[in-house]
């Protein structure tokens, strides 16, 4: 296996007197997707948020790509900046603003000509899988699924190493997402991403990711592939990878494999 890109260590998050993470170690591993799960309440989304330095743990060290996030120097801050791509849930388009404007956003801080800026973002929504007149639309204007697309598009507008996608399928019809798992999973083996996926979705883990890591207990309870974390004696780890969700997921991939 790779080495990490992003190393974390002894985290404790809190909100006040409620704690969410309590020495918390996990490492990511440059070229992989890796998923995130856990039980509701256990910080997936917190950390996203604190890998990327839009939330401060009380305690810890995170490092990408051998930063420290957190007591990092302005220069390496626009640095990481352009290492990193994150879509949060339904996009988080702004609303008004045209896709093409909205994918253009993290471009403005490059000093590119404003013809370039759309060349690129036009180039971004058709990677995307969007059709070639969504860059002219506004979000209220889209489905789900097509603002899902625009925000990964705006997520991967400079071109970053690092990918991170929070429930990027979640609402989406089955269909829907099946085509949005196999667009990260072709994404990421055509231009080298790695990829911190947050989801609940059995399919999408079966999909695409390479690795899982499970959140429980305040802390990363266990990582590993699916086959793995299905043995491990945790009540909800094994109704979460064991249940009757989790072996319809499997038998659905069986069938795809076929």
């Amino acid at each position: 296996m790779s080495d990490p890109i992003i190393t974390m260590r002894g985290i404790r998050t809190q909100f006040g007197p409620k704690v969410i993470h309590d020495g918390l170690d996990l490492d990511v591993m440059r070229g992989e997707i890796l998923g995130i799960v856990g039980g509701s309440g256990t910080g997936k989304s917190v950390l996203l948020r604190s890998i990327v330095g839009l939330l401060t743990p009380a305690a810890g060290q995170i490092t990408v790509k051998g930063i420290d996030v957190h007591r990092a120097s302005g220069r390496e801050h626009a640095l990481l900046g352009r290492s990193l791509g994150v879509m949060f849930q339904d996009g988080a388009l702004f609303s008004t603003l045209t896709v093409r404007e909205n994918v253009e956003v993290p471009m403005r801080r490059l000093d590119l000509p404003a013809g370039v800026r759309s060349e690129l973002a036009d180039l971004k929504i058709s990677m995307a899988g969007l059709p070639w007149d969504a860059g002219g639309k506004y979000p209220s204007e889209l489905s789900g699924g097509m603002r899902k697309r625009a925000g990964l598009a705006r997520a991967l507008a400079l071109d970053p190493e690092l990918v991170f996608l929070d429930e990027p399928t979640a609402g989406l019809d089955p269909i829907g997402a099946s085509e949005f798992d196999r667009l990260i999973r072709g994404l990421t083996d055509t231009l080298g991403l790695t990829v911190f996926l947050v989801t609940h979705d059995l399919d999408t883990l079966h999909a695409c990711c390479d690795r899982i890591a499970v959140l429980a207990e305040k802390r990363v309870l266990a990582t590993g592939s699916i086959d793995q974390l299905r043995r491990i004696d945790h009540p909800w780890v094994h109704e979460y990878f064991n249940g009757p969700r989790a072996r319809a997921a499997m038998e659905q991939t069986a069938r795809k494999d076929d």
